[in-house]
């Protein structure tokens, strides 16, 4: 068995591009807990907050609750469930998990793997993040559910290999001419940039293409806050800045707040400006809330 493949192919309801991380989230969570206890039973009713907490921090905005893919995570064979009465989940609803004292865990073969090949764990963590959250995210997301990798762990799945466009870094500093699209900033030391990178605004894990139409040059802060659903873009190619955001010192009002409703800088002539699709789909599937009202002149 091939837990790899299985890992990447967990089953997700998906429909235009719409994210759905529930089981991803739920299975990096309980990687996280076998690398702490060996495997221990989660109890539904005890995980339930921090299963909640994740879709908040890492889901699209519309409401949702951890009892789905605990439930429906069992179908893909990665998973089992428990309760009161023996083997098998009690179904999705949260008073019935609750109620009947539902626990889960990986499945008793997927266990037993890990514990024949330690470094399984890392492979299935990288590839579970690679095909669901951008890069950015990736090393807060472990820190989060509390997982150790190893840099070196990568992998490469042959059944969803699909390969980054190496040039898209280039084209796009060079497209906004090595400036935050955001802020402006345009550090160097002697002529190499640093604090810059290029961001995909609708993420390569869900079909966004390694081109310009899809870019933006952005300073380390505000690639992180457009992924996060701190930052979008809106109409007219004008800064989204969330009301869910809270930040009460100069720093924050400056760097975030003060940017509700600012054009892009750039890009330069010649280069297409970000798709309407890709700005739709960071605004349905990653940004947070509403946007601030733009200040009155």
């Amino acid at each position: 068995m091939d837990w790899l493949e299985r890992t990447a192919k967990l089953r997700q309801w998906t429909r235009s591009g719409t994210r759905a991380p529930h089981k991803p989230l739920l299975v990096l969570y309980a990687l996280a807990r076998f690398q702490q206890d060996d495997g221990d039973a989660l109890r539904y009713s005890a995980v339930e907050g921090d299963l909640k907490r994740l879709l908040a921090e890492y889901g699209p905005a519309n409401p949702t609750t951890p009892a789905y893919p605990f439930h429906h995570l069992v179908s893909d064979g990665v998973w089992e469930v428990r309760t009161d009465r023996g083997a098998g989940s009690p179904g999705t609803g949260v008073r019935e998990l609750r109620a009947t004292g539902a626990t889960g865990r990986l499945a008793p073969e997927l266990r037993a793997a890990l514990r024949r090949e330690p470094s399984l764990l890392g492979r299935m963590a990288r590839v579970l993040l690679d095909l669901n959250f951008p890069p950015s995210l990736h090393d807060e997301l472990c820190e989060t559910v509390g997982l150790e990798l190893q840099q070196a762990e990568v992998v490469e799945v042959s059944a969803v290999q699909r390969r980054r466009d190496r040039r898209m870094r280039d084209l796009v500093l060079t497209a906004y001419e090595y400036r935050c699209a955001f802020c402006g900033y345009d550090g160097r030391i002697g002529a190499v940039p640093v604090g810059l990178e290029a961001a995909h605004v609708r993420w390569w894990a869900f079909g966004g293409p390694d081109d310009v139409e899809n870019g933006l040059c952005l300073c380390s802060l505000h690639h992180k806050l457009l992924d996060k659903g701190v930052l979008g873009v809106g109409e007219g190619h004008r800064i989204l800045v969330s009301q869910s955001f809270v930040g009460h010192s100069a720093a924050a009002g400056e760097h975030v707040v003060a940017l509700a409703g600012r054009p892009l800088i750039g890009p330069q002539p010649g280069f297409g400006r970000i798709a309407p699709e890709h700005r739709a789909w960071h605004a349905s599937q990653v940004f947070h809330g509403d946007p601030r009202p733009v200040p009155a002149a």
